[in-house]
This record gives structure tokens, sequence and C-alpha cells, in this order.
């Protein structure tokens, strides 16, 4: 089914891309991705946790070495941002505009020093994803006791995303600062749920409970699918999300996340199986992402659909380079041909290798093993 050396060569790229304090680079190649973003990085060190237990000993893995290591790193830039997310907690209790200062940062250096301001920094489905992604990690390795510094991070992000959830923020790809998107609010129902079994004592149900309420009203399409946005009548692949495993908003084979879900393929997925990130997409010509069609793979092994799972890995297996390097995106199938060498032009070629390609890589083909 699976080139070995393309799951040894995922595996590599990412941990020979973790850095010294121990972020991982979203791309080594691209200037504007040679940053860690809490998103990405959560969802890499949730497929390392997953490829760990192939070893003999996973607690003695490099996986795990290297997820325990992410962790360990939000938890120190969190913290060391306590003040600042005490005073947004505060004016949002209050109902006072945010300071963009007083918030999460998308993107990091490895120092712990915020990326350049020129960039889309209000998001909150990263933070969100991480508190899901740290559960998994305890789940997944049995772990005894939080760290302490892991506690106060957890306890300090939930009462941070329970403030602003409402605020209207960037969507995870970076787009629509004034909207309130469907998907970020499945992430904080997620990390809300999942801090909440790691600590019971931050009793995040009445949040979750508002925020599943607020989606069900606020949330749906005219015709009955989860929307892009509040207000939007379309879908965005990320809302693959929303079946997060153990804590997402819905359960795989929940009815409404199904017909979402055949929304995006009847809308998004492009010929041979790569996946748009929504209709209006220009970024690169909008072009379908590996990313997303491994994303879709990971869904497709949730609901045991054998035959899906291995037609989305196979075109994401034809995408690798001669080196094994996945991208984020190709340029076949593009919804905006016109805008692709502006884009060139503005960053350079499509980043690749993108970390969390690889992850969404490595994060399918465990699930494949276990259809």
């Amino acid at each position: 089914m699976t080139p070995p050396s393309l799951h040894d060569h995922s595996l590599r790229v990412i941990l020979d891309n973790q850095q010294p304090a121990g972020g991982y680079l979203a791309c080594p190649t691209m200037p504007d991705y040679r940053y860690s973003w809490f998103r990405d990085g959560a969802f890499i060190a949730y497929a390392l946790t997953l490829d760990g237990l192939n070893e003999e000993v996973p607690s003695e893995s490099s996986q795990w070495h290297s997820a325990v290591r992410f962790h360990d790193w939000c938890a120190q830039i969190i913290n060391g941002r306590a003040e600042a997310l005490e005073r947004t907690i505060d004016r949002a209790q209050q109902g006072q505009p945010l300071a963009l200062a007083d918030t999460l940062n998308a993107r990091y250096e490895d120092g712990g020093e915020a990326g350049p301001d020129d960039w889309p920094e209000f998001q909150l489905d990263g933070p969100a994803i991480w508190l899901w992604s740290v559960a998994q990690y305890v789940d997944i390795s049995h772990m005894m006791s939080l760290p302490a510094a892991w506690a106060q991070a957890i306890d300090l992000t939930v009462r941070y995303l329970s403030a602003v959830r409402q605020h209207p923020c960037y969507d995870c790809w970076e787009e629509r600062s004034d909207d309130v998107h469907i998907s970020t609010l499945a992430a904080i129902y997620a990390g809300l749920g999942a801090a909440q079994r790691l600590i019971p004592t931050l009793q995040t149900e009445a949040t979750r409970t508002a925020i599943r309420a607020f989606i069900m009203e606020k949330g749906l399409t005219p015709s009955g699918e989860l929307a892009k946005s509040v207000g939007l009548d379309g879908v965005d692949a990320n809302l693959l999300l929303v079946a997060l495993p153990v804590d997402g908003l819905l359960a795989p084979d929940d009815p409404l996340m199904q017909s979402t879900v055949a929304r995006i393929e009847r809308d998004l997925l492009a010929v041979g199986h790569g996946v748009h990130r929504h209709l209006e997409d220009t970024y690169y010509g909008g072009g379908p992402w590996v990313l997303l069609g491994l994303w879709l793979a990971w869904y497709k092994t949730q609901i045991g659909d054998n035959v899906a799972v291995r037609e989305l890995l196979s075109w994401a297996q034809s995408h690798a380079d001669a080196e094994g390097n996945l991208p984020e995106q190709v340029n076949d199938a593009m919804l905006a041909p016109s805008y692709y060498e502006y884009w060139v032009a503005r960053r350079g070629e499509i980043a690749n290798p993108l970390l969390w390609t690889h992850a969404k890589y490595l994060i399918a083909l465990h699930g494949i093993q276990a259809i």
C-alpha cells in the first residue's frame, strides 16, 4: 500500500525541522513559513504521538520525546504571556475592545519571540488544537501526572479561549478576520473538552454547551450543512476538524457531519482527489491541497472507508517529489490560475516540504492500519 520510505522520510522531515527550544518550522524552505505555529505543531505532535506507538518501546521513542518537547515549548510561550493574556481576559469579560498586543500570536520564533507584525496574528484555533493535542498525548502515552507548567498553561488557555471565543478572528488559513468561523469554534469546543478531561476542576461544560447551541443556530448553511463562517452559504475543508477524535463537536458518522463532508466533496474535491480549501481561494491560484486530501483520508479512516483512504493516500504519494517531500498544495486544477504567478513572485514556490502535510500523512497512515 505505502512506500515505507515515504513514512520514514515524513518522520525525518519533521524531526529534522524541530528547533532547539521545541517548535516545528512550518516549512524550512519558505521564509514566511520559517516560524512555528500552535496549530501546525499541535497536529504534528499528534502525528508523532500516534507514530510512536509503532516503536517497540514507545516511551523511549524519538517521536514521543519530540512531542513532549513541543508541548513544553507551547506551555513556556503561553505562561510567558500570562500577564498579557490576563489583561485580555479582563477586557473581554468587561466588554472592552481587545488589544492585539495582549493576545497570543499565531506564529513564533523558536525562542518565543512573536513573528513580525505584518501577519494575521489573532487566531484562536491554534491554542485550542494545542489543548486537544496535549490531551491526546496524555491519553495515548498514559502519562501519570501533568507537568506543572503544562497544567498552568492549560488553565490559562482555557480561560483565554472561553473569554474571547465570540470575537471575530482570522481562520486557520489566516483569512476573513471579521468573521466568526465554525471550524474555529469547533476547535475551541474540542480543546475545552480535552482540557476538562485533564483538569476536571476547569468546568468547561457550560461554555461547550453554549458553543454547540450557537453553531446549531447560527452556523449552518441554508441547505443544512455546517457553514464556513456565520452567515456564509458555503463550506470550507477546514470543517473536517469538527470530527476530531474523542472531544470533537460531532462524531464522524453524525448525519450533520456526513452531510457537511458530502458537500466538501461535491464542491471542493478536485479531479484526482486533492481538496481545495474553499471556492473563493486564490492563494497560489487556489490549487488542491495535498494536506487537505490527507485530512479527508484521515476522516475516511474514522468511518472505515478503506477504498477512499487508499485512493487519497495514493494521490498524495504521487505528489511527493524525488526526495519524498510533500508540498502544501499543487498547481493543477487551480480555481484561480491567474493568481498563481502573483504568489510565486511574492513568496516563492509553493511551500515544500510542509511539515503539517507530512504529519497528516502519518495520521492517515496510522488510521488505515486500524481499519
